[in-house]
């Protein structure tokens, strides 16, 4: 399992409570794209409309050997493949205990792009300042090894 993408600066922003692997709806163009390594998770986050998990802000670049007409929507919303069950527990932790969703890595299992969609909730600003703290000290340990 090679990951393709991931979500580090969702790492630093959020703590991370429960994960999920969902599937990605997509074209043509856009899995190969990904294959190719064009793509972009860090501004995403996830939303449930209608009963259904959309991925929104994710960018997704353009393959140069494409006609310019054939281009997809690079940011375009990506519909996610969650079980029911899934997305009504999602759907109720998220509106009453006031978390977010994201995704966190992407990756290739079997020939299918697969995510790791992940309940958030946001961290404060000394979290983060002891996240970077550390990452400093493990950084230092790792030089002096």
């Amino acid at each position: 399992m090679k990951i393709i993408a991931d979500n580090k600066k969702a790492r630093f922003d959020y703590s991370v409570i429960s994960t999920y692997e969902c599937g990605f709806v997509l074209l043509g163009s856009e899995v190969v794209a990904i294959r190719q390594g064009k793509i972009n998770l860090k501004d995403s986050f996830v939303r449930i409309i209608k009963g259904e998990a959309w991925l929104l802000d994710a960018h997704i670049g353009h393959l140069k050997t494409t006609n310019k007409y054939f281009h997809h929507d690079e940011r375009r919303a990506r519909k996610l493949l969650l079980h029911k069950e899934q997305i009504d527990k999602l759907l109720g932790k998220v509106s009453v205990g006031g978390l977010s969703m994201v995704i966190l890595n992407c990756y290739f299992s079997k020939g299918i792009l697969k995510g790791t969609l992940a309940l958030v909730k946001g961290k404060n600003l000394h979290d983060k300042r002891m996240s970077i703290k550390q990452r400093d000290l493990n950084r230092e340990l790792r030089a002096y090894q």
